[in-house]
């Protein structure tokens, strides 16, 4: 049964952004799912999914405002996450299922999609369970279940990425180590913290709890669940920092190596974060992509 609310033309339209986008809701598969939309009107509209713990407001506006110059932008949170109801997981695959749920849900049967982390893991799932929903697929700072180094993170990630959400561990997991990148960092940490009206519910230990289970799960060492990803048959963008050590960069020339029509781009003096680290850049690339206009070949690319 399909329930949306609230309805705020103002919002909604064409000249909403980031900061201004009303949070609309609608059930799907026994949850309620908390979502904005904004940007400019476009066939296909870009979906984002978010990284661990984070809501629709984590997003940096810098990055999403620009995005949704070209195309609508969809956020999402996930079951239980943010102002939306329900429980994650347990598993990757039964979040994966509740996303389709959710475009089912808002009659959408073509999206560009972007993964971001554990929403890179969703976004594989999801291009494999239903092919026919995604015509293009951007994966940042992700990795491909069952890859080596990916069964939970060391303890200083672990004890940063799970403990208080403060500032200065979202600058350690994020962020390179060097003062270039933490200075980004810093601005980051104003940009995404602008939004005062109507911002979204924090996420709660439980959630983070079942989101890291589903995390180490997705990491168990699986050689042959590597070989699933020779199923993704769609164009593909690989994105990632050159210094993750969260999700290992190596990984995501694993992953751009098994998808058949996969492309990689890296990203100087950055790590896991380095989408909010050069939103522009990360932008522009998006977006030529997904309008076709990349013109690449498939070799690796150094950006910024």
């Amino acid at each position: 049964m399909r329930s949306l609310e609230p309805t705020d033309e103002a919002s909604t339209a064409m000249g909403a952004t980031h900061q201004t986008a009303a949070t609309q809701f609608v059930e799907a598969d026994g949850a309620r799912f908390a979502y904005r939309r904004f940007g400019a009107a476009a066939t296909v509209p870009l979906v984002l999914l978010q990284h661990f713990r984070g809501n629709l407001d984590n997003w940096d506006p810098a990055l999403t405002d620009a995005l949704a110059r070209q195309r609508e932008v969809i956020l999402v949170d996930y079951p239980g996450t943010g102002s939306s109801s329900g429980a994650f997981g347990p598993n990757i695959a039964d979040a994966s299922r509740r996303m389709i749920a959710f475009l089912d849900a808002l009659d959408l049967s073509e999206i560009d999609l972007l993964g971001f982390s554990i929403g890179g893991f969703v976004a594989q799932e999801i291009a494999l369970i239903r092919p026919a929903l995604v015509r293009r697929l951007v994966l940042a700072a992700t990795g491909p279940k069952g890859a080596p180094g990916m069964h939970g993170w060391r303890e200083d990630i672990a004890a940063a990425a799970r403990g208080e959400s403060k500032p200065e561990n979202l600058l350690y997991i994020m962020f390179a180590h060097t003062d270039t990148s933490q200075a980004k960092g810093m601005e980051f940490l104003g940009r995404f913290l602008q939004r005062r009206e109507g911002r979204d519910a924090p996420t709660t230990d439980a959630v983070r709890d079942a989101q890291y289970d589903a995390i180490v799960e997705w990491g168990i060492p699986d050689h042959a669940a590597l070989q699933r990803l020779t199923g993704i048959h769609r164009p593909t963008l690989v994105i990632q920092g050159d210094s993750d050590v969260m999700i290992p960069t190596k990984l995501s020339h694993l992953l751009a190596g098994l998808i058949p029509d996969a492309q990689i781009r890296i990203y100087r003096d950055s790590a896991h974060g380095f989408l909010f680290q050069y939103p522009t850049e990360v932008a522009a690339d998006v977006s030529a992509f997904l309008a076709g206009d990349d013109h690449d070949s498939g070799a690796e690319e150094v950006r910024a």
